[in-house]
């Protein structure tokens, strides 16, 4: 009785991973045709997934300390998350250091564990050389979109150039780069 239950099972799991018929003979064969068209679609879900998710920005507030910056990447460089783009703002009292990071999951954990204050916000990256400046402006001016702010990163993948944007609409502005050949990228292009 166990074994026909578990064969019922192993049929409905390969009908469900795309098999229309079942296999005659061993139900090793079959349960290992299922953990292979399980991995692969976890494999397929994991990739769609990590290319879809847009760049995330931290904003860190902290009082405007010598040493301060330091502390922030000493931090992060100690557990492995690892810089790609900042910028800091100072006034007398306070600064906002805006940071990309290779490993958000991390940062986030950090920031909450070290206890500095910070927000997150979605960023628009795009490869974008110094010759191709103009064209991305212009870009963004023919959909009437407004820069907030923008950054250069360190290095972007393969050597190339990568600019930062906090734009008013991130969908449009994508849209807009994308008809203009510009290539955007997601967290997961720059994540490890």
């Amino acid at each position: 009785m166990r074994l026909v239950a578990r064969h019922e099972k192993v049929s409905r799991l390969l009908a469900v991973f795309g098999f229309s018929q079942v296999f005659s003979g061993d139900e090793q064969v079959r349960l290992d045709l299922i953990r292979c068209k399980f991995r692969n679609l976890m494999v397929t879900q994991t990739t769609k997934m990590r290319r879809v998710d847009p760049v995330i920005q931290f904003s860190v507030f902290t009082p405007n300390r010598l040493g301060r910056l330091h502390d922030l990447i000493r931090l992060m460089g100690a557990q492995s998350v690892h810089v790609l783009a900042l910028m800091v703002l100072d006034t007398t009292d306070s600064a906002i250091i805006r940071l990309v990071v290779d490993d958000p999951d991390g940062a986030r954990e950090l920031l909450v564990r070290e206890g500095f204050p910070f927000t997150e916000s979605h960023l628009i990256v795009v490869e974008a050389g110094p010759t191709e400046l103009n064209q991305l402006m212009a870009a963004l001016l023919e959909a009437e979109l407004n820069i907030n702010y923008l950054y250069s990163f360190m290095l972007g993948p393969e050597g190339k150039p990568l600019m930062g944007l906090s734009i008013e609409d991130n969908e449009t502005a994508e849209q807009a780069l994308k008809r203009h050949q510009f290539k955007t990228l997601k967290q997961g292009d720059i994540s490890r």
